[in-house]
């Protein structure tokens, strides 16, 4: 008994002296594995050493500045016709482009159905020797993509094919552009198509809109006009009415013509010259496009719609116009800061982030080169917030007049532009068209790089000086549409001459152009890019 209760003794004092060494150690090994050993001191010193060489050679490096310069077409002349010519040998598709100045705006009313169809038609009617199925056939046998369109005083067309087939495309566009058949069951099928658009028009409370806004504004103009059933009688779209308008637009005289793609520039010219071999010339009416008499009076028009969203537009005639000035590329900057500039703009953050009353809201300068245009804004909201919405539109565009833009906002919107220059030279057929619309407008062909510099001049104390002289929130026309017995107050409280619109039956003509002057519902816009078959 008295071994073991030793022994216990024993192991009891080793115990603590262990106990007692590991508490001594502990601390000392945690102190020796927190302190980096010299080889780690070293290796530390050595990498930092190695990034500050780096930095400093990355510093030291010299290279020539970058500079972009714009891709540019060539130009030629054939038959007295202009042509852009860009090669782009990247894939074996080749892009022929025809612009014609002429449109629907450029012809009395009684032609507006006329001059609306024609450009469809080139495309369904068939042509002199080739009925509509026959072509169809060609197309879809050839792998051919195709548009035909028109905007306002303007019509255009492309077709883009692979370059094995460069001949024969080319015949087959020429033929159906020169000598269209207008056959008789596809005019009745377009009458047709559009008799119920026409129905179905005051459907889009916005469409409804801005049409409506358009007539109010512009009158007994093109750009208020829009096709009725009173325009669709089988005489107004007539063999001998279409070909009026065809012999008018679609002829030398009045045509630019572009090129891109797999093809070289003499094959290309070879064709064109064959193509233009012949063609009649322009039968001389197209008249000039009037200038309109733009609505001068504020006042508050009200159209009664039963729906669960309100349309407000809110605009006054502006005089600014498209040009290479201070005060042009001013409101350019200011447009985008108010609010075409989406989500980030002043007005979606008023409407949309702190007061809640709307998903969006977008402001508009247009301005032609010819006449003047419209300064304003728009946004829908729900009826019982149509009146706050607009005092909020009407206060937003006020306020760009009263205080200038901060430094920031002015530098947003000239980096957008700036940042998103070299994204207009994509693709060459993207360079081609462009130049044939500055042609078109009288624009000079540097007139981009022109529009980037004015843009990174402007300073916030020149966009609120031309928000100052052209903006005037009281001279404001708003248009209010939606579920009138559900609205937040009266619209007298606008401050304006109020007027009540009756709804238009469907056996009248209304606008419905959304506040632009291009209609082109029933025909295909020309591609930004080059199309693909």
């Amino acid at each position: 008994m008295r071994t073991r209760a030793a022994g216990r003794r024993t192991l009891s004092r080793g115990c603590r002296r262990l106990w007692t060494v590991a508490r001594i150690a502990a601390p000392t090994a945690l102190v020796a594995a927190a302190a980096p050993s010299v080889a780690q001191q070293s290796e530390e010193a050595r990498s930092a050493a190695s990034q500050r060489s780096v930095r400093e050679r990355i510093a030291a490096l010299r290279y020539p500045e970058l500079r972009f310069t714009p891709f540019r077409a060539e130009s030629a002349e054939v038959r007295g016709v202009p042509v852009y010519f860009a090669e782009d040998r990247q894939l074996p598709l080749v892009t022929f482009y025809a612009t014609f100045e002429g449109g629907a705006s450029r012809f009395p009313r009684e032609y507006l159905a006329a001059a609306t169809a024609m450009p469809t038609l080139l495309r369904t009617g068939g042509t002199a020797t080739l009925p509509s199925d026959s072509v169809d056939h060609r197309i879809e046998l050839l792998a051919l993509s195709m548009g035909f369109g028109q905007g306002g005083g303007s019509a255009s067309s492309w077709v883009n094919t692979l370059a094995e087939h460069i001949d024969e495309a080319v015949a087959l566009w020429a033929e159906m552009l020169r000598r269209p058949r207008f056959d008789s069951a596809q005019v009745e099928q377009w009458r047709g198509a559009e008799l119920e658009r026409v129905l179905r028009r005051s459907d889009d409370p916005a469409s409804l809109a801005f049409g409506r806004f358009n007539h109010l504004m512009y009158g007994d103009h093109p750009v208020g006009w829009e096709t009725g059933p009173a325009d669709l009688t089988p005489d107004a779209l007539s063999p001998d009415r279409l070909r009026f308008v065809h012999e008018a637009v679609v002829c030398p005289e009045n045509m630019a013509l572009g090129v891109t793609g797999d093809v070289d520039r003499d094959h290309a010219l070879a064709l064109l010259d064959r193509m233009l071999d012949g063609w009649s010339p322009c039968s001389g009416d197209v008249g000039e496009e009037p200038t309109p008499e733009i609505r001068r009076d504020p006042g508050v028009f009200v159209l009664h719609k039963e729906t669960e969203q309100s349309v407000v537009v809110v605009a006054h005639a502006s005089s600014l116009r498209q040009s290479d000035s201070r005060e042009y590329f001013a409101s350019r900057v200011g447009n985008s800061i108010l609010g075409a500039s989406g989500l980030s703009s002043r007005m979606s953050a008023v409407l949309r982030t702190q007061e809640g009353l709307a998903y969006g809201a977008s402001s508009l300068w247009t301005t032609p080169r010819r006449h003047d245009g419209l300064v304003g804004a728009l946004t829908r909201t729900k009826p019982e917030s149509a009146l706050a919405a607009t005092r909020l539109l009407l206060a937003a565009l006020d306020s760009m007049g009263t205080a200038p833009p901060s430094d920031g906002e002015v530098g947003l919107a000239v980096d957008e532009v700036a940042n998103g220059f070299v994204f207009n030279f994509q693709t060459p057929f993207q360079v081609v068209a462009r130049q044939m619309a500055y042609r078109s407008l009288g624009l000079p062909q540097d007139w981009l790089e022109r529009y980037v510099e004015g843009v990174r001049q402007v300073a916030p104390a020149a966009v609120r000086r031309v928000y100052a002289r052209e903006v005037d929130a009281s001279r404001m026309t708003i248009l209010l549409v939606g579920d009138t017995t559900r609205f937040d107050g009266s619209p007298s409280e606008l401050g304006r001459p109020v007027t009540t619109l009756e709804p238009v039956a469907t056996d009248r003509p209304i606008p419905s152009a959304p506040l632009r002057s291009l209609r082109s519902a029933a025909t295909t816009r020309p591609p930004r890019s080059r199309p693909r078959p």
